[in-house]
């Protein structure tokens, strides 16, 4: 019996609830990089995963083997434990349900990567608003407004 091969990058970004801008930069890096631990954890190799205030970016190598809605699942869960565990936010804190995901090629594997390290950069000249739409709108991905992330009024 033949062999399966396949190479399948997947970038995932969802926000906080209410696009709170709670992820402070102090604790950030550490959140990546437990995000990163856990998707290892179930096989999946991380890419790059950073974000800014108030959402989050992940490229990972998608092993096939899980249904995704089941590593979201598993990558809010864990990531919001490690977040009130730690008491990094005051109050509560969740992530907003929903998410976007985007497949990739292999030969945009580097510039997604580097977009994705970028995040602080991006977000000093357009919103998560911005950018989310651009995403969506870039991959031909039917939506409606009212469904989309809680955005502020001021992400215009």
């Amino acid at each position: 019996m033949a062999n399966s091969y396949k190479r399948v990058y997947l970038h995932l970004v969802f926000a906080v609830k209410n696009r709170d801008a709670v992820l402070d930069k102090s604790f950030r890096n550490d959140l990546f990089k437990y995000i990163s631990a856990t998707l290892t954890n179930r096989g999946h190799y991380a890419l790059a995963v950073n974000g800014f205030t108030d959402h989050i970016h992940i490229f990972f190598d998608y092993n096939c083997r899980e249904l995704v809605e089941d590593i979201v699942r598993e990558i809010k869960k864990t990531s919001s434990n490690y977040i009130k565990e730690r008491k990094l936010v005051k109050g509560k804190f969740e992530w907003q349900s929903g998410y976007g995901l985007f497949s990739h090629g292999f030969r945009e594997k580097k510039a997604i990567i580097d977009y994705i390290k970028k995040q602080e950069e991006h977000h000093q000249r357009r919103t998560f608003k911005n950018e989310y739409l651009s995403l969506l709108k870039s991959f031909d991905v039917e939506f409606d407004d009212r469904y989309l992330f809680d955005f502020n009024l001021t992400d215009n």
